[in-house]
């Protein structure tokens, strides 16, 4: 018997207010957008309700985080509830001294089931093309130490932050634990070039599916940001890997939706069987090698 979610990924365009609380309206609505075609999970882009501060170095930093619980995220966190569906909220943590790039998971009940933290931290200097003003992550995130999985929905699922997807050891040990969907919240610009990153946007979200055999919902932002151009196309993978199921535009916001079987990653992990062959006990200089 087949295992059917729908699955929404919300494509959100430029923010140029500094008060997170300003997008909150308009994340309200694609949660009611969502509800209406009956998703069962919709999940945000990263840090989707703030402007993508960590291009440039400024010591006023603290009005980007929230500390949860907080009145001004309530009436996001109803509208998921009240609609029934699960909601993926990616957000700056403040937790104590500490700032973190999260992503906090919320049941269709509404209860909070728990948060991930950006394990990858980049850094990426900048350059004298358009748009090229780096990124400075490192200044203003703590690295996260775990990688949990969600029960959520009927299935298990993982999450990888942005960066994390360019590293295939996490998203293999969250396939290890059973995840059966990887949620990414992306914020990717192009930074001046296209050839390292528009051109390759594609690249490993389908080979992180492919790998595990699993399903990848990559949720982007789209759209200039003070000069800051976001790639968006957003996509839903099947756990092949060679099918994008669903693909959003490069150029506009937009709610991408898709229902899918979750049987099919059992079929994909059987017809493709790398747990089978997999040979764990070779690989332990993985953690010991520091290249």
């Amino acid at each position: 018997m087949a295992r059917m979610i729908t699955l929404a990924a919300a494509q959100t365009g430029p923010v140029l207010s500094d008060d997170w609380r300003d997008g909150i309206p308009g994340a309200c609505k694609m949660i009611e957008q969502a509800a209406r075609k009956q998703a069962d999970i919709v999940c945000f882009s990263e840090l989707f309700l703030t402007p993508f501060f960590p291009n440039r170095l400024t010591h006023d930093f603290d009005r980007y985080f929230i500390a949860l619980p907080d009145k001004g995220a309530d009436p996001l966190f109803q509208a998921a509830a009240d609609h029934r569906v699960a909601l993926l909220f990616p957000y700056g943590e403040k937790d104590g001294r500490h700032y973190y790039n999260a992503c906090r998971v919320i049941d269709k009940n509404g209860k909070q089931l728990g948060v991930y933290r950006k394990t990858h931290i980049p850094a990426i200097l900048p350059s004298k093309l358009p748009g090229g003003t780096g990124s400075y992550e490192k200044f203003y995130f703590s690295p996260g130490n775990e990688f949990p999985v969600f029960d959520l929905c009927g299935t298990k699922i993982g999450i990888q932050i942005c960066y994390d997807r360019k590293y295939p050891e996490g998203s293999r040990l969250l396939a290890l634990k059973g995840a059966e969907i990887l949620f990414m919240p992306i914020c990717a610009a192009t930074y001046g070039e296209t050839k390292l990153r528009g051109n390759t946007w594609e690249l490993p979200l389908q080979a992180r599916a492919y790998e595990n055999g699993v399903y990848v919902v990559a949720v982007n932002r789209v759209g200039d940001e003070n000069g800051r151009k976001h790639i968006g196309k957003s996509m839903i993978i099947d756990p092949i890997g060679a099918d994008v199921i669903a693909a959003a535009s490069s150029d506009a916001p937009e709610l991408l939706m898709a229902t899918v079987d979750l049987d099919n990653v059992a079929q994909a992990q059987t017809s493709l069987p790398w747990w089978r062959d997999r040979r764990p006990e070779l690989y332990g200089a993985l953690g010991a090698v520091h290249g």
